[in-house]
């Protein structure tokens, strides 16, 4: 067998959690290789390495190749790692996550299933949409069409604040040439938001696809929790950089969109963000000390596990 110079794979234990990691690395025309515990990115303007256990999700662009090897290093370091299409606006596939618990994993299918509950955390997303106001007595439909008032809004005021002439939010998918400046942008950024709340969702071991306002789709949840924070991040910097005319929207909004995100700490507030809204508690309050591995039991919720019950 083939021996392989590099570093032993780490515990769990001893990588950065998730919320302690920078954002996400945006890469294409390059190649990926392994370099001890370092990815190491190579393309025509030379050579750099990047750290694996401080990025959460790397996204793959048009004309990147990985090594095997890079793909193994990512894996053990608990790196999201998600395929993306030409502009960065189309999602094609993601890697393995950073998870050994299924605690969110299960509330957030207890929550998915039970109508009054999967309501309850739909008002929770809402409530931090709207922090000051009291939701409680709103149905659902009143609520989407306040949280579509609200995004309106938003695009009015940063269109009139910039300058920028607005219509309404248009794009095609396959065509991302074919849209307007700040429709570029948009979409440019949502990508990028997608991608984090991707690597974050996966991380924490919850399920992509069982999503709570948005559902049906693989990555529904996805959606409902990069939705949280467009309004802040993608929203005014799309508007922002299609007033200067700028060149290669697409590529200045990634880079800007990956600034913003960390300056607005958008990966702490997302870990947080979930425990709450599938939890009802703030992180520190999750208990950690239960055992990774029981027995599922019948009659009581379980019971441990490498037991001999014969």
């Amino acid at each position: 067998m083939t021996e392989f110079a590099g570093i032993t794979k780490p515990e769990i234990q001893e990588l950065p959690q998730v919320k302690d990691r920078i954002t996400f690395l945006y890469l294409e025309h390059c190649q990926i290789k392994r370099d001890n515990g370092a990815i190491k990115v190579i393309d025509e303007e030379g050579i750099v390495l990047v750290p694996s256990a401080m990025i959460s999700v790397i996204l793959l662009g048009p004309g990147t190749s990985v090594t095997h090897r890079a793909m193994e290093l990512i894996g053990d370091a608990g790196v999201t790692i998600v395929w993306v299409g030409e502009k960065g606006v189309r999602y094609y596939a993601s890697g393995r996550p950073l998870t050994t618990r299924s605690t969110l994993l299960l509330a957030q299918a207890e929550n998915v299933v039970s109508q009054k509950k999967h309501l309850k955390v739909v008002k929770r997303m809402y409530a931090l949409r709207f922090p000051d106001e009291d939701l409680s007595h709103m149905t659902l439909q009143q609520l989407r069409g306040k949280e579509g008032s609200r995004v309106r809004k938003q695009y009015k005021e940063n269109a009139e604040k910039w300058g920028v002439n607005w219509y309404r939010r248009d794009y095609k998918i396959n065509d991302y040439d074919q849209s307007d400046d700040v429709n570029k942008a948009l979409s440019a950024g949502n990508v990028c938001l997608y991608g984090l709340a991707h690597a974050v969702i996966a991380s924490l071991g919850c399920s992509p696809g069982l999503g709570f306002i948005h559902i049906g789709h693989e990555k529904s949840f996805v959606y409902d929790i990069a939705d949280l924070y467009k309004a802040e991040t993608v929203i005014p910097l799309a508007f922002e950089l299609a007033s200067k005319n700028t060149k290669d929207i697409g590529n200045e909004m990634r880079r800007r969109m990956r600034e913003k995100m960390v300056e607005k700490h958008i990966l702490e507030r997302m870990v947080k963000d979930i425990h709450k809204i599938l939890l009802d508690k703030d992180e520190s309050d999750v208990e950690t000390n239960v055992p990774i591995i029981q027995l599922w039991n019948s009659q009581r919720e379980a019971v441990p596990y490498g037991v001999s019950y014969s």
